[in-house]
């Protein structure tokens, strides 16, 4: 039994071999590859019984169809989100499928507020103008964070840990989730409705799934969003990008509205991000629209990309295998193993 690793990152690379050699000394060869799974690289998992996933990956009924029919068992998701995976149509083909449920929320609400910081601060303009040696100060006039009031959408694991910075730069918090978090309370977070959030909040990150109920969360139709947001507020997205309506934002930007945004996630972001498009003709209209507003500050998709993180989506991604050869379900199992072929 062979496993395939598609998505597979340059820094990812060694620490994902290493591991494996560790865990699975000669029995589970492991082959990486740099490309995304989707219904033109399937085929290059014929034979491998085990595929490792990532968040960019096309897995629908077609592509699921095709690995079943190549001979894959199980697909073993290297992060938390599985929107991108066709659960009903795994479990139809007797596939198993895990994620990984938790890792370091450290690493994305740290690299929130960096976004924030950098939005509000200017620092990509600054940096640009100084390796030119233009140190003018003309338009990097920001604001203090303290004393304003933060908005976070989504207080679970990593939005708690955006409130607990927030709180400590001394900001009013504002939150707003399907169930209060005690720990939040804790810091003196408000629980409040969308509406009020959005109409209040100088600064509003977010932290949420994405599901059916939160597609767009953000955008134009819907007045709880960006159509009654303060018009010099901050929006970070290091989340998932389809919680904003892309268009929607590129339509208030063009108006003059917010003071910035700090996106690492774009609705789109499939086929783009972690790969280098820099000899290309761009051809995603909205995405080059974006990112001629000096306001917004686009990277990509890499919250959550810290060696600690890493090593955590690594050992679960390898305990989701043991599970799977051993016949039982885990914590991060979503669909349950079926019979074995070997």
């Amino acid at each position: 039994m062979e496993i395939i690793a598609y998505g597979v990152l340059t820094d990812e690379l060694p620490l994902l071999e290493s591991a494996f050699r560790e865990s699975f000394p000669g029995s589970l060869p492991l082959r990486c590859l740099d490309l995304d799974l989707d219904r033109y690289t399937a085929p290059t998992a014929a034979g491998y019984e085990i595929v490792l996933s990532s968040v960019n990956d096309t897995l629908d009924a077609e592509v699921l169809g095709a690995l079943a029919d190549g001979g894959t068992r199980m697909i073993a998701q290297r992060s938390t989100g599985y929107n991108n995976i066709d659960l009903h149509a795994a479990e139809q083909l007797n596939l198993t499928v895990a994620r990984v449920s938790y890792y370091s929320p450290y690493s994305v609400a740290e690299f929130a507020w960096a976004l924030a910081l950098a939005v509000n601060r200017r620092i990509v303009r600054a940096t640009v103008r100084a390796h030119e040696f233009d140190f003018r100060l003309d338009g990097l006039l920001g604001r203090d964070f303290h004393g304003r009031t933060v908005g976070v959408l989504g207080t679970g694991k990593i939005g708690a840990v955006f409130a607990r910075i927030a709180h400590g730069f001394g900001m009013r918090l504002l939150g707003c989730d399907v169930a209060e978090n005690p720990e939040c309370r804790a810091l003196g977070m408000t629980y409040v409705d969308r509406n009020e959030l959005f109409a209040e909040a100088d600064l509003i990150s977010l932290h949420l799934p994405l599901l059916p109920d939160t597609r767009h969360v953000v955008d134009v139709v819907d007045v709880a969003a960006l159509a009654t947001m303060k018009d010099d507020a901050i929006l970070i997205n290091s989340s998932r990008g389809g919680l904003i309506d892309t268009d929607a934002l590129v339509d208030a930007l063009r108006a003059g509205r917010l003071d910035g945004v700090g996106l690492d996630v774009y609705e789109e972001e499939a086929g783009l991000f972690h790969l280098d498009k820099s000899l290309e003709v761009m051809t995603d209209d909205t995405l080059a629209r974006l990112m001629t507003f000096r306001n917004v500050v686009v990277t990509s998709h890499q919250a959550y990309f810290t060696r600690d993180a890493l090593d955590q989506i690594i050992t679960a991604t390898v305990q989701n295998i043991r599970d799977h050869l051993a016949g039982r379900s885990g914590d991060n199992t979503l669909v349950r193993p079926g019979p074995h072929r070997w």
